[in-house]
């Protein structure tokens, strides 16, 4: 079962303003959490990044509004079914280039 999604908007230093201002602008249309603006890696996530978290019946909706907005940036979503390693493998889609993830904290 998908609890939800999560959309991980990347960014390098230089991107910040910009990933702030698609994340406060999903928030602002669609209700959606912005977690923290990381500057640096964290946990799986090769580079800067923030989490948007998206309810499962708002996924579609959101999906779409993400490719036409994210303006260059690289979006990394994928289910949250509780099952890390699938979820980060499997259950994703990409907006814009894959990049690779750091896999080890889920084996």
């Amino acid at each position: 079962m998908i609890r939800d999604f999560h959309a991980h908007v990347y960014f390098d230093p230089e991107q910040v303003e910009q990933a702030k201002a698609l994340g406060h602008a999903a928030h602002e249309k669609f209700g959606v959490p912005e977690g923290h603006y990381h500057l640096r890696s964290v946990g799986p996530h090769p580079r800067g990044s923030c989490q948007l978290t998206v309810p499962a019946e708002q996924f579609g909706d959101v999906a779409q509004w993400l490719v036409l907005n994210r303006g260059g940036l690289t979006i990394f979503a994928h289910a949250n079914t509780g099952d890390d390693l699938a979820d980060h493998t499997e259950h994703v889609i990409w907006f814009g280039p894959s990049e690779a993830l750091n896999l080890s904290l889920f084996r």
